[in-house]
C-alpha cells in the first residue's frame, strides 16, 4: 500500500506539479489582480526550476562523493541497484542512462575488487507485467563471460527498501561475509546507502552515473532549459524518499 500511495502522492510535490497548479488557480481567477500575482509566481517558479546552474549546485551539494577503495582490499560482494533498465514492449529488456552503475560493477569485479556480484531489482512500475530486471541483466551477463557462479540475484524488490531486505537475506543465505561494496547512482546514494545501513547491512557506497553538478558554470548555465527542470524531479523524488526513510520503520 505505501509503495503506491509513494507513486501516487510524489507527482503532487514535483516543480512541474507547481507549474501547472498556479497556471490552472490563474485561469480560473476572477481577480485581475490576484491573476497577475499568480501568473507572476509561475513566471518566478517555472524560471528557477529550468535554470541549469540552480540544479546544478544542487547536485554539487547533493550527489554522493566518488569512493577511493583500498588497493589490497577485496569485497565478498558488490550489490548493484536496478533502476538502470527497462521493458520493451516484447517483454525483453533495454540498458537506459544510468546503465553506468551496471559498468562501474563489472569493473569492479574484473579488477577483483569483488568476488561476486548481486543484481538487486524486480519491476517499480505499478502496472507491471512480471518483468524482472535482475533476470534479465543476468542473461547479458552471461552474454559478458560473466560465469553464472559469481552472480547473485534478488529480482522481486520493487523500491530502494525491499532491495535492502531481500539483498540482506539473499547476502546471508550465500554465506558472504561483509562489509559490501554498494553501487548505484550518485544521486540516489545518499537515500541507498542509509536505507541499507538502516536494515543492518555493513555497505561501503560506490557511486556510479554523475549525471548532473560536473560541468563548468558557463552561459548556458543560465539559459532555461526542459533538461533542468527534469532533472528537479529526479532530485526532489530522492529528497522526498530520504524523508520517508528517516521515519519509517522497517
Amino acid at each position: 500500500m505505501q509503495f503506491i500511495l509513494s507513486k501516487v502522492l510524489l507527482p503532487l510535490l514535483l516543480p512541474i506539479t507547481w507549474v501547472l497548479i498556479l497556471a490552472l488557480c490563474a485561469l480560473l481567477a476572477k481577480n485581475q489582480k490576484t491573476k497577475k500575482r499568480l501568473l507572476l509566481s509561475l513566471v518566478c517558479v517555472l524560471i528557477v526550476f529550468s535554470i541549469p546552474f540552480f540544479i546544478d549546485t544542487y547536485a554539487r551539494l547533493w550527489d554522493y562523493p566518488q569512493t577511493q577503495l583500498p588497493n589490497n582490499k577485496k569485497y565478498s560482494c558488490v550489490i548493484v541497484l536496478g533502476g538502470y533498465s527497462g521493458e520493451k514492449e516484447d517483454g525483453t529488456g533495454f540498458f537506459d542512462v544510468a546503465v553506468d552503475r551496471l559498468v562501474e560493477s563489472i569493473e569492479l569485479l574484473n579488477t577483483n575488487k569483488a568476488s561476486h556480484i548481486l543484481l538487486t531489482g524486480g519491476d517499480g512500475s505499478l502496472d507491471s507485467r512480471g518483468f524482472s530486471e535482475a533476470n534479465w541483466v543476468r542473461g547479458e551477463l552471461a552474454k559478458l563471460n560473466v560465469p553464472d557462479s559469481l552472480v547473485l540475484i534478488e529480482g522481486k524488490s520493487k523500491n530502494t527498501i525491499e532491495n535492502a531486505q531481500f539483498t540482506k537475506k539473499l547476502l546471508a543465505d550465500n554465506h558472504l561475509q561483509p562489509p559490501y561494496l554498494l553501487v548505484t547512482s550518485a544521486f540516489h546514494m545518499r537515500r541507498a546507502d542509509y536505507v541499507f545501513k538502516k536494515a543492518g547491512l555493513d555497505v561501503v557506497p560506490y557511486p556510479a552515473n554523475y549525471i548532473a553538478g560536473i560541468s563548468r558554470t558557463s552561459y548556458s548555465s543560465f539559459i532555461p532549459s526542459a533538461d533542468a527542470l527534469a532533472r528537479w524531479q529526479l532530485y526532489t523524488k530522492e529528497f522526498v524518499g530520504l524523508i520517508v526513510a528517516k521515519i519509517r520503520k522497517f
